[in-house]
C-alpha cells in the first residue's frame, strides 16, 4: 500500500496547479486577502499527484 497513491489523471492535475497558482498569486498581491492561500492545498495535491479526499473516497481521475 502506498502512502500516498497516484489518484490523478492530466486534466485534474492541471486544473488543480493552475487554480492554486491563481488563488496563491492573489494571495500574494492581496486582491482576495488571506484567505486565499487556501490555493496552496490545490497546488500541492497538484504537484504531488495525489489527493488525500480522493483517496479517502475512492475517486480516481487517473487516465488508464
Amino acid at each position: 500500500m502506498d502512502l500516498l497513491p497516484r489518484n490523478m489523471g492530466a486534466t485534474d492535475r492541471k486544473i488543480r496547479i493552475a487554480m492554486g497558482a491563481i488563488l496563491c498569486l492573489l494571495a500574494i498581491f492581496s486582491f482576495l486577502g488571506a484567505w486565499a492561500w487556501i490555493g496552496i492545498i490545490p497546488l500541492a495535491t497538484g504537484f504531488m499527484n495525489s489527493c488525500p479526499v480522493c483517496t479517502i473516497l475512492d475517486k480516481n481521475t487517473l487516465d488508464k
